[in-house]
């Protein structure tokens, strides 16, 4: 366990040192929440729909978490190029430790960034309907978190170049944001795309966000809560058997 918290805390100092970094990471979920916020509210509203910053918000907060979770793979990444990684490995700790040290840590600093991005949400008018629901809006950021930095390791713990992580990101990451229904809601969507968006993963985080931010549940919290969970694990022991593998 010492392992594994020291190395979580390495994780959170390396991201303390890059605090410019994660202001600029920052940018592209304030760009969807404010543009399409604002830009498509009056359509959404002319539609009968409400407000739109309402249902954006908690999917670009999701959104937030996803990306910054997954990029812990390319900080694997990174530490096996430049030879940190090799310096970890060596050490007479359990690669299990290791493993769920750097995801834990990975976890942390995106739950943090979701934060920040829910604090520009509130400013920019986005409003919770029950300040009794948000230790629940945090623990469905925890677990989406956990999903995508187990999923970032396993496939850092694989690649061996930093281009074949940007192929991921396009084939693999971008489909998982846009099935999500983290820009639109869930409901009245074509039967394929339905079926589609019930084997996201982060289609239950959002909807668990939007359940307890809004009140507007899709999957039902508990099912929600259930598959997050059960991915998680999955991918905890798949990216530990991947992580196990790595040659120093």
């Amino acid at each position: 366990m010492s392992a594994i918290y020291a190395l979580w805390l390495r994780e959170l100092r390396r991201a303390s040192r890059s605090r410019a970094q994660i202001v600029a990471s920052l940018g592209q979920p304030l760009l969807y929440l404010l543009v399409l916020g604002f830009g498509l509210g009056p359509v959404f509203k002319a539609a009968g729909r409400g407000n739109y910053l309402q249902i954006v918000a908690p999917g670009v907060i999701a959104m937030t978490v996803l990306f910054s979770s997954v990029f812990s793979g390319m900080g694997l990444l990174w530490d096996r190029q430049f030879g940190f990684l090799k310096e970890t490995l060596v050490a007479p700790v359990p690669r299990l430790q290791i493993m769920l040290g750097k995801t834990l840590g990975a976890a942390t600093v995106a739950v943090v960034q979701g934060l920040l991005v829910a604090i520009v949400s509130v400013i920019a008018g986005f409003r919770p309907v029950s300040l009794a629901e948000l230790p629940l809006a945090l623990l469905f950021m925890m677990l989406i978190a956990c999903v995508f930095s187990a999923l970032g390791t396993a496939i850092g713990s694989v690649l061996v170049n930093i281009q074949g992580f940007q192929m991921i990101m396009n084939f693999l990451v971008l489909p998982i944001f846009f099935l999500s229904g983290a820009l639109y809601p869930l409901d009245g969507l074509p039967a394929v795309l339905s079926m589609i968006t019930r084997l996201d993963p982060l289609a239950y985080g959002v909807d668990g966000l939007r359940t307890s931010l809004i009140g507007v549940s899709h999957f039902g919290m508990a099912a929600d809560g259930a598959v997050l969970v059960v991915v998680a694990m999955m991918l905890l022991v798949a990216g530990s058997r991947l992580f196990s593998r790595i040659q120093v």
